[in-house]
């Protein structure tokens, strides 16, 4: 009995969630994802009630990022959900408990490539953990985060970044909170990132990257490149209009603070 009440639950889930889809979002036009979207959703539903808030694009980002393995996938929405309760309780981060980062004027938020993903742009050497607090680098890597994703156009689901490591030293250098920001980004937003460009990196940041790496997953690892110092306007110009390419790569838009764009 209590097999078939399961089974009821998941072809509900499925009739709602196509019903969501045709009213509210761009579809899933794959017929296992669609599918495999509403079972993950009856089987989370059943554990987290806040399942129901969430739309079918993030459960098939979670099922992406884990290979579109349901059991994988539904454990680490789970945790997200749970995560987000303590993490963004209002919805948001204020910004008034990461005043310090924001001052350092560390992340920009400017342009969109030529798919119209928005591009955030990460400036290496104005990190200083010694000056900062690792729970607020924390919250501030959230509020970025949630920032981006805000920015997206409908039916656009990802984003690029560009790090830029021009002068990055020791000084600089923050382990722990690098792998505090990619811990996050992979767990809390996956697949959300399209592409990430390492510019203008010093060798020495080699020598970081080296103990950073293993923590990458194997999905993160293929978005990632390094982009050689001679050829670096022409391979963001690839991607990215002149019009939309940051000023200081060689186009004509100018950095903004992520907390002034708009």
């Amino acid at each position: 009995m209590e097999k078939e009440n399961n089974k009821q639950q998941v072809v509900e889930s499925v009739s709602i969630s196509a019903e969501a889809e045709a009213e509210n979002e761009p579809l899933i036009e794959d017929e296992m994802e669609r599918s495999k979207v509403g079972i993950m959703r009856a089987l989370c539903d059943r554990q987290d009630p806040s399942t129901k808030e969430v739309d079918d694009l993030m459960i098939r980002r979670f099922l992406r990022a884990r290979d579109m393995d349901i059991e994988k996938a539904s454990a680490l929405f789970l945790k997200y959900l749970a995560w987000k309760k303590t993490v963004l309780p209002k919805g948001h981060i204020p910004e008034s408990e990461i005043a310090n980062d924001l001052s350092h004027h560390k992340v920009c938020m400017q342009g969109h490539d030529k798919k119209g993903r928005p591009i955030l742009v990460i400036v290496g050497n104005r990190h200083n953990p010694s000056k900062g607090n690792p729970e607020e680098f924390k919250r501030f890597v959230v509020y970025a985060l949630e920032k981006i994703c805000a920015r997206m156009p409908r039916g656009e689901e990802k984003f690029r970044a560009i790090v830029d490591l021009q002068g990055w030293g020791y000084s600089n250098c923050d382990i722990r909170g690098y792998l505090a920001a990619l811990s996050t980004l992979q767990d809390c937003y996956p697949e959300r990132l399209d592409k990430l460009y390492f510019v203008r990196a010093p060798y020495i940041f080699m020598t970081a990257w080296k103990v950073i790496y293993p923590f990458v997953d194997t999905n993160t690892k293929k978005k990632i490149v390094f982009v050689e110092n001679k050829k670096l306007t022409p391979t963001l110009l690839e991607d990215i209009d002149e019009a939309q390419l940051p000023d200081i790569y060689g186009g004509k838009m100018p950095l903004t603070p992520i907390q002034d764009s708009h």
